[in-house]
């Protein structure tokens, strides 16, 4: 299983939220390319990178910072947040990035969103399925909509998508361990997507074992290494 760090942008700063809330947030590191070195430092391959103001403002705000991180690491990057247009993609692959995911666009515009995956290739295309009591949220969190998370992705995976990234908002953040029931119910179900990335909630080093062992593809972690609940060398063991 991969082990993806995430690093959440706002203003130009490593960040993160507890559930969403951009009222509650903690500035980890004033320059992100520092937070990414040190990963990649540390045996690290892979890197969630999100665009929390692009999320907010519906289009891609820090792609500066991905432009950085993906010109002096060697860092294979997935990007998020705030990718709507086509230009938005193209100024993100541009920038570096290896994967796009794309969350509010596969609710709002699902035919650009089919376009890309057509175009870039399903390798290429990550849905975000965020997930707010069982229901899809879109806007950087912010709207719920009335798509049910195990139905949504399974609809994306007949249209081609072979990633999915599914956050439990109500764990993201919290440092209370994984929703593995909800990443079951998607593992378990009729349809068969090929890479699940779990996301949210992940405190302790054991929490990967977990979802490594249900099948879960990859796991992004956050807060669990900025707070010191992980360690490196734990995750070095892991891998």
């Amino acid at each position: 299983m991969r082990i993806i760090p995430a690093i959440d942008i706002i203003d130009g700063k490593c960040v993160r939220l507890s559930q969403g809330d951009y009222n509650q947030k903690t500035v980890y590191n004033e320059d992100p390319l520092e937070v990414a070195k040190e990963f990649e430092a540390n045996g690290i391959n892979f890197l969630h990178l999100v665009d929390l103001d692009g999320a907010k403002s519906s289009h891609v705000v820090n792609w500066k910072v991905l432009e950085r991180i993906a010109g002096q690491t060697g860092l294979q990057v997935d990007f998020g947040g705030g990718v709507k247009t086509d230009e938005d993609i193209k100024v993100v692959f541009e920038s570096g990035a290896k994967q796009v995911t794309g969350g509010s666009i596969a609710v709002k515009d699902p035919t650009t969103f089919e376009g890309w995956i057509s175009k870039y290739g399903s390798d290429k295309i990550i849905l975000g399925a965020d997930a707010k009591d069982g229901m899809i949220a879109t806007h950087g969190w912010l709207e719920s909509s009335e798509l049910e998370v195990v139905q949504f992705i399974k609809e994306w995976n007949n249209k081609g998508i072979e990633y999915v990234i599914c956050t439990d908002i109500s764990k993201d953040g919290m440092l209370a361990g994984t929703s593995n029931e909800l990443y079951r119910s998607i593992l378990n179900s009729e349809f068969r997507i090929q890479n699940l990335i779990a996301s949210g909630g992940v405190a302790v080093v054991d929490d990967l074992y977990k979802l490594r062992e249900m099948g879960c593809e990859g796991a992004i972690v956050g807060k669990a290494f900025y707070e010191g609940r992980i360690i490196f060398k734990e995750l070095r063991e892991f891998v």
